[in-house]
């Protein structure tokens, strides 16, 4: 244990793996820096976990001093609710290893590994199981709140892989939750986000995907994008799984086109269909090793930006809502980039009442996210990517949990259906009665619904 401070009896040297921070020691204030850099919240402790009893016990120290938990994998919440301000930040990030089994096709990874050390883990043996977009993106954030990846349209979500979670619960208590092994907590687990526990490994299923990918995007200038974005919609719906369509809006353009995970000559199959949507101002076809896909949305700078976004789900893109897509001045640096993600395919393919995880049938999931350093900004961009999406509510229905930012309450009765919420009501009030586990996008328990 690394500590200049006098702290909770609960935290003793011969009985705690880690570190525990305070403000003024080193390493504090990298600690609780994350991904967005709007976020200065300071913890009274920040425990850095090396063990599943460190996590066991910075659970009943933050009880026993009566302090907000925060749980820090990658830092990627874009509100920041890994860090509670005066609270117990739990950092896992010293969890992060990755066992591979290739013979059956099974991982167990701890709780605060992140995504790129899974793809490194796996690959070796052409291997894969469904992951986000960025490798320093947390493992276990992702896959609460369901997990979209370029594998999901094949192999359904990061969730739907889960065969198992380790998790200390709200009391300190440790459970395995499997299909049976406590069956309502792990269906919570998948989707529900950290409201119910801390995952400490989880177990997914792997398959063979190999290592080779194809990646192909047609650039369009904005006024002539809305019958490319047209073709792209109706492409999208007849893509074989391999193929998760994707769609970009930025400045003047528009770039349209798909990722293919596997053999890339069989990706280049679709590539006539994709230019028969329009004649593009530029093309850009590359093959890259599936972990060279996995980061090259990473970047070095990426922790140094304030950041906002705004997301929807999109049941079908009409061309009243494409004609709001493309409408926006190119002049206007304010404006937040927009993205579009096709959905369908194995993620379709699993029950709505499976797991927490909703609005499966969903076509196309929308986010505006806005960028930038000045904090004299903050205002303008936010107001900015609100207006945005805006533009967007009449074609919504619902919303990814991953992707709210700053809605509330309102955000998660968007994210789950009443039944879901109320089933999901039902896991909270036998696993954390309490809202220990409230610096989340809450599923509040029955005793707490005015928190």
């Amino acid at each position: 244990m690394t500590t200049t401070q006098q702290f909770p009896t609960t935290i003793r040297p011969s009985s705690f793996d880690g570190q525990v921070l305070a403000p003024g020691t080193p390493g504090y204030d990298s600690a609780r820096s994350v991904w967005n850099a709007m976020i200065d919240h300071c913890p009274k402790l920040i425990v850095r976990c090396a063990s599943v009893r460190d996590v066991v016990t910075a659970v009943r120290t933050a009880r026993e001093c009566d302090l907000e938990i925060g749980v820090r994998c990658g830092g990627h919440n874009i509100a920041g609710l890994a860090v509670p301000n005066g609270g117990l930040m739990i950092d896992l990030t010293t969890l992060g290893s990755v066992a591979v089994d290739p013979v059956a096709r099974r991982a167990r990874v701890q709780g605060g590994a992140m995504l790129g050390a899974l793809d490194r883990a796996m690959q070796p043996f052409g291997l894969a199981t469904t992951a986000g977009n960025v490798s320093h993106t947390g493992v276990g954030g992702l896959t609460l709140g369901g997990g979209m990846g370029w594998l999901a349209r094949q192999y359904g979500l990061t969730c739907d892989n889960v065969v198992s979670c380790t998790v200390v619960t709200a009391d300190g208590d440790v459970v395995r939750a499997s299909a049976d092994e406590h069956p309502d907590l792990f269906w919570g687990l998948r989707g529900g986000g950290g409201n119910f526990g801390i995952v400490v490994e989880f177990e997914f299923r792997l398959h063979p995907v190999g290592t080779r990918t194809l990646v192909t995007e047609l650039t369009f200038p904005l006024d002539r994008a809305a019958a490319a974005l047209r073709g792209w919609r109706d492409l999208a719906e007849d893509a074989p799984g391999q193929a998760t369509l994707t769609a970009d809006i930025s400045d003047d353009a528009v770039t349209l086109g798909y990722v293919w995970v596997g053999d890339p000559e069989a990706g280049r199959a679709m590539l006539p269909a994709m230019r028969s949507v329009g004649s593009p101002r530029g093309e850009v076809v590359r093959e890259l090793s599936y972990t060279e896909l996995q980061t090259r949305d990473d970047s070095i700078e990426g922790h140094t930006y304030r950041r906002y976004w705004k997301g929807h789900y999109l049941p079908e893109l009409s061309d009243d809502a494409i004609g709001a897509l493309v409408d926006r001045d190119p002049a206007d640096d304010t404006l937040p980039g927009v993205s579009l993600q096709a959905y369908g395919g194995a993620i379709a393919d699993v029950s709505e009442g499976a797991t927490a995880f909703s609005h499966r049938h969903t076509r196309f999931e929308y986010v505006a996210a806005a960028k930038w350093s000045d904090p004299g900004e903050d205002g303008l961009r936010m107001g900015a990517a609100r207006r945005a999406a805006a533009e967007l509510d009449p074609f919504a229905v619902g919303a990814y949990v991953n992707a709210l930012s700053d809605e509330g309450a309102s955000g998660v009765r968007r994210a789950y259906s009443e039944a879901k919420r109320e089933r999901l009501t039902a896991v909270k009030d036998a696993y954390d009665p309490d809202n220990v586990f409230h610096l989340n996008h809450n599923i509040a328990p029955t005793g707490h619904r005015d928190r």
